[in-house]
């Protein structure tokens, strides 16, 4: 059931940028209690084991947009250590939210980032390339995507995304730059849930928050059906993928409102 979940999760990430997060926090607050997890720790260990099991799918996502040189490192450069500082507040700040919370929380964030790309603005010019977005703004805009992401349980992508595609740069390679920059949130906030969690938060197979069956069930599939998302990304326009997107998630808001 983790390797299935790892392998939509690979694809959405090679597809999307956002590690197949979203999708994950939904399905796993949904399996984990039938697997022994306290229903009241449920969302706070769907979002732990995400968030850990993203930062290999994050990886292998950008390592196959690199291969295309769709990944704007001097971007990522600046923008991880806000990530990396972002995640880690994150990460404190959720396991003080109640279960119920975090599950509103996340949802209502699903359908706010879903109207930014369907009505939200952009800079995009069609076949300019533009200067990698870079400076102090971006690693200040980092410290937000990490929190935001930590709290939510994801990668960053539909935050990261939308963000770059607004400075001008083309929606394929906003898409491997996210990727890149979910390395970081991940391992930043997975280490955050590990030791912000109080002691016995899991009775089993688990550290702190982050529940190892799935963490691991889910990036060993995922590492593999990255590259095939990320054909994919190159194949649709920009267009397509920011309907494709937002189309996503609404429909992951609305299976966590009905999932409570």
């Amino acid at each position: 059931m983790f390797l299935g979940l790892g392998a939509i999760a690979g694809i959405l990430a090679g597809l999307l940028g956002v590690g197949g997060g979203l999708v994950l926090v939904a399905a796993l607050a949904w399996l984990l209690p039938g697997m022994g997890v306290p229903k009241e720790a449920a969302m706070h260990a769907a979002l732990a084991s995400s968030l850990a099991s993203i930062v290999l799918t994050a990886a292998a996502s950008a390592r196959a947009h690199a291969r295309r040189g769709s990944v704007l490192w001097p971007t990522v450069a600046w923008m991880v250590p806000g990530l990396l500082v972002g995640g880690w507040v994150g990460s404190g700040i959720a396991v003080h939210i109640d279960d119920d919370a975090l599950r509103w929380i996340v949802a209502g964030y699903c359908f706010l980032a879903a109207a930014q790309l369907i009505f939200g603005g952009s800079r995009e010019a069609r076949g300019t390339e533009v200067p990698a977005p870079r400076g102090v703004p971006m690693t200040a805009a980092g410290v937000g995507i990490g929190a935001l992401s930590a709290v939510v349980g994801i990668g960053g992508g539909s935050m990261t995304v939308p963000l770059l595609v607004w400075r001008g740069v083309v929606p394929v390679r906003a898409v491997g730059t996210s990727s890149a920059c979910g390395v970081a949130i991940g391992l930043a906030a997975a280490i955050g849930y590990a030791m912000h969690a109080p002691p016995g938060a899991l009775p089993q197979h688990a550290v702190g928050y982050v529940y190892l069956p799935a963490a691991i069930g889910v990036a060993a599939a995922s590492v593999f059906a990255a590259r095939y998302g990320t054909r994919l990304a190159h194949y649709l326009r920009g267009d397509t993928l920011k309907r494709v997107f937002a189309g996503f998630l609404v429909l992951v808001g609305t299976s966590l409102l009905f999932s409570g």
